[in-house]
């Protein structure tokens, strides 16, 4: 864990991976620590209205290490998808297997949103073991329909709005993962655990 100060009231925190950034932004909210805003991203937790940017970076390791193991599990939410997308049959070559056994694969995996970005409402959900990952699209698609199940790289996630994207299809949902009329307009938050089953 590495740790610096960004601008006058701000502290960027280097972590090894998404799992460590989300559990780091978990602890510091629950901590007593006046910070305005607790940013987590793929490897970094910005935390933002620091009024001793120094001080706090001195405290964070003994707080980390007092407060880390009690993280929480976050809320489950269950999106029932058609695995139908345009990329299956690629999956199922890259990992080897039939298309059943992709859909089977995927459906056992609990995923966790570290972060969101990209997109309203776009999480990026960590939980792909390595020998699961799959290459982006050499080529996106200028037009990646609302709802769409898709994987890159170490990430899965669900496109929330339609929008080009390089993400390889595996499905689609049709849970709303957007409503700014909401309180919590982020459906899969920061901490949200995520199952994806078969739908009908």
């Amino acid at each position: 864990m590495k740790a610096s100060v960004v601008g006058l009231r701000a502290v960027r925190v280097e972590v090894g991976s998404p799992a460590e950034a989300l559990d780091l932004a978990a602890v510091i909210r629950r901590s007593a620590l006046e910070v305005d805003e607790v940013v987590p991203g793929a490897r970094t937790v910005l935390l933002d209205g620091v009024e001793d940017p120094a001080a706090l970076i001195g405290m964070l390791p003994r707080l980390v290490t007092s407060l880390l193991s009690e993280a929480a599990a976050g809320r489950m939410v269950e999106l029932p998808t058609t695995y139908d997308g345009e990329d299956l049959t690629r999956v199922a070559d890259l990992w080897r297997c039939s298309v059943e056994e992709v859909v089977a694969r995927h459906t056992a995996l609990t995923f966790t949103s570290a972060f969101c970005g990209f997109a309203p409402g776009f999480a990026y959900l960590t939980g792909l073991p390595p020998e699961l990952q799959v290459p982006r699209l050499t080529e996106p698609r200028v037009r990646v329909p609302a709802g769409s199940v898709a994987m890159a790289g170490e990430w899965c996630g669900v496109y929330p709005v339609a929008s080009p994207g390089g993400w390889l299809l595996l499905g689609h949902t049709d849970a709303t993962l957007w409503d700014p009329d909401s309180e919590t307009p982020a459906v899969l938050a920061p901490g949200t655990r995520v199952r994806f089953s078969v739908h009908g």
